[in-house]
C-alpha cells in the first residue's frame, strides 16, 4: 500500500500586520519528512510512504500570497508524480490565513483532492484551533483534532488520523465525516482543557469514540483572531454510521454552546499593572509572567516591549524577560561583542503599532548557531535580563534558557510571551500570572474587528437562541 504524506502547519492573526513569508517556514522534502521526528511514527511492515511536502512556521500573521502559492504547487507537482497512491494523509493545523483568501486549508485540500482523484481515501490532522468549513469536509473522508491545550497529544492526533486512513484502506470501507458548527469563538486561554467546562467536554472524547458506529469525535474550539467567514467552534465526527455521527456531533455541539458562559481563564489573569502589583508582594518563586497578547504561538509578533517598560519603570530586578523579537538590536549587540555596553532600542521592529524602549544595556552572551536569522543576545538593563532574538521564536522550553546559559528556576521573575504556560514551563511557575496586555492576539476579544466573521457569534452576540445542524461531507453518500 502506497500512502502520500505532507500539509502545511501554521496559525495566522489577520489583526498582525507582519505577513509570513517562504524564509518563515521550516520545509521538509522528500526523504527528510520520513527521516524527521515529527512524521517518526510513519511505518508497517506493508506500507510505502511516499513523502510529498511539509512546511511549517510558528504562527504569525497572513501567508503571503506567493509563499502559499509556492508551497502549494511544489506539494501539487510531488503528488502527482507519486500516483498512484491508495491514501493521503495531512498533517494540518487549520487557521491558516492567506493574503486574500478566507479559506486556504479548503483550498489547499481540495486542490489535493483533484489530483487523487474520488476513490483516494484521504485523511487529516488538525489542531483544536483550527477553523473548519464546508469544502475541508468535503474534500475529507477522515478527520482527527487535538484533544488537548497546551498541545501534548500533537503525535497521538497524528497517529489516530493516519491510523484510520490505514484501516479504511486494508478493510476497503471508506468512513465519512459529520460536522456542526457552533456560533462560540474563544482564546484558547479561556478554553484549556486543563481547565472546566473544556476539561470534562474533552475527557469524554475518548468514550464516545468507542460508540458503535464512531470513530473519531472532535470538538473544534477555532481561532478566533482570525476575521473570516470561516472562523467558529464546532465538533467534527468521523463515523462509519451516519445516524451515529448526526447524534454526536450534535450532542457535542449542545454541550459546547451550554457552557459557553462557564469559560473563563485558568491562571491569574488581569492588566499588565495589577499582575506587576501582585508579583512585587509575592514571595514565592519563580513567577513567571505571561505577556499573553504578544504570544508568538498564537500569531503574535513578539516584539513588542511594553513588559520590560513596566518593569524598568519600577525597578523590578532579578527579572529574566524571553523574549524579545528585534533583529536590529541583535545585529547591535553582536558588533559591540560580549561584556561591552551598547545603546540599544528595543521593541517595535515589526510592528509599527509597538512603541519601543530606548535602553543602555549591557551585552552578556550571544549565541551564533549559523544563519544570522538564528542569532539570539542576552543582555542585562539595571537588573532586567532580556533575550533577544533576530527572527520571531517562543521561549517555551526548558532548554530554550540552558543554551543561553539561563535557569528559569534561578529567578525572582520570568516573563515569557505566552498565553497559558507551555507543559515544561507550567509546573514550575510559583505562581503564573497572565497580563492582559496589548498586542495581535489581545485577549479582549470583545473589542476585535469583526469585519468580516459570521454572526451573531458569543460573545460579540448574546442574545439569540441556537439549535445544532448538522452537515455531512459530500463525499458520504446516503
Amino acid at each position: 500500500m502506497r500512502i502520500a504524506v505532507g500539509g502545511i502547519h501554521t496559525e495566522c492573526s489577520t489583526y498582525s500586520p507582519v505577513l509570513m513569508t517562504r524564509e518563515d517556514f521550516r520545509v521538509l522534502r522528500g526523504d527528510e519528512l520520513l527521516t524527521s521526528d515529527y512524521f517518526s511514527f510513519l511505518n508497517g511492515a506493508d506500507l510505502e510512504h511516499v513523502p510529498l511536502l511539509h512546511a511549517r512556521a510558528v504562527p504569525g500573521g497572513p501567508v503571503s500570497r506567493e509563499a502559499y502559492e509556492g508551497f502549494k504547487s511544489e506539494f501539487l507537482d510531488r503528488l502527482r508524480a507519486a500516483l498512484p497512491i491508495d491514501g493521503l494523509y495531512l498533517a494540518m493545523h487549520g487557521a491558516m490565513n492567506v493574503d486574500g483568501m478566507d479559506d486556504a486549508e479548503g483550498d489547499w485540500i481540495a486542490a489535493a483532492r483533484d489530483v487523487v482523484g474520488a476513490d483516494c481515501p484521504v485523511a487529516a490532522s488538525y489542531d483544536l484551533h483550527g477553523n473548519v468549513s464546508q469544502p475541508i469536509i468535503d474534500a475529507l473522508d477522515i478527520f482527527a483534532g487535538y484533544r488537548t491545550a497546551p498541545h501534548i497529544d500533537t503525535r497521538e492526533t497524528m497517529i489516530r488520523a493516519w491510523s484510520m486512513l490505514v484501516d479504511a484502506i486494508r478493510s476497503g470501507l471508506t468512513p465519512g465525516i459529520a460536522w456542526a458548527p457552533i456560533p462560540v469563538l474563544l482564546p484558547g486561554e479561556c478554553t484549556s482543557t486543563e481547565d472546566e467546562p473544556a476539561k470534562s467536554i474533552y475527557l469524554k472524547l475518548p468514550d464516545i469514540d468507542k460508540r458503535e458506529g464512531v470513530l473519531d469525535a472532535n470538538m473544534m474550539v477555532g481561532y478566533v483572531w482570525a476575521d473570516e467567514p470561516r472562523a467558529t467552534a464546532c465538533a467534527v465526527v468521523t463515523a462509519t454510521n451516519r445516524d451515529a455521527a448526526y447524534h454526536v456531533a450534535e450532542e457535542l455541539a449542545l454541550a459546547y454552546w451550554n457552557a459557553r458562559e462557564d469559560f473563563e481563564f485558568g491562571p491569574v489573569t488581569g492588566p499588565l499593572a495589577e499582575m506587576l502589583d501582585l508579583a512585587e508582594k509575592t514571595t514565592t518563586a519563580p513567577i513567571i509572567l505571561a505577556d499573553s497578547a504578544d504570544n508568538p504561538t498564537g500569531g503574535g509578533v513578539g516584539d513588542r516591549a511594553d513588559v520590560l517598560r513596566a518593569l524598568l519603570k519600577r525597578g523590578f530586578t532579578d527579572a529574566l524577560i524571553a523574549g524579545i523579537t528585534d533583529r536590529p538590536s541583535v545585529e547591535a549587540c553582536f558588533a559591540a561583542g560580549e561584556g561591552c555596553h551598547v545603546a540599544l532600542t528595543i521593541g517595535g521592529s515589526l510592528d509599527p503599532s509597538s512603541t519601543p524602549v530606548s535602553v543602555e544595556a549591557l551585552v552578556q552572551r550571544l549565541d551564533d548557531p549559523g544563519p544570522s536569522s538564528d542569532r539570539q543576545a542576552v543582555v542585562s538593563i539595571s537588573g532586567v535580563t532580556v533575550v533577544l532574538a533576530a527572527k520571531r521564536r517562543p521561549y517555551h522550553n526548558i532548554a530554550d534558557f540552558t543554551r543561553l546559559g539561563l535557569d528559569p528556576k534561578a529567578v525572582r521573575l520570568l516573563v515569557v510571551k505566552s498565553g497559558y504556560l507551555s507543559p515544561e514551563l507550567a509546573p514550575i511557575a510559583n505562581p503564573n500570572l497572565m497580563a492582559l496586555t496589548e498586542g495581535v492576539v489581545n485577549q479582549h476579544i470583545a473589542g476585535l474587528d469583526c469585519n468580516r466573521r459570521q454572526r451573531p457569534m458569543f460573545p460579540f452576540d448574546r442574545n439569540f437562541d441556537f439549535r445544532p445542524h448538522v452537515h455531512y461531507s459530500a463525499r458520504w453518500k446516503e
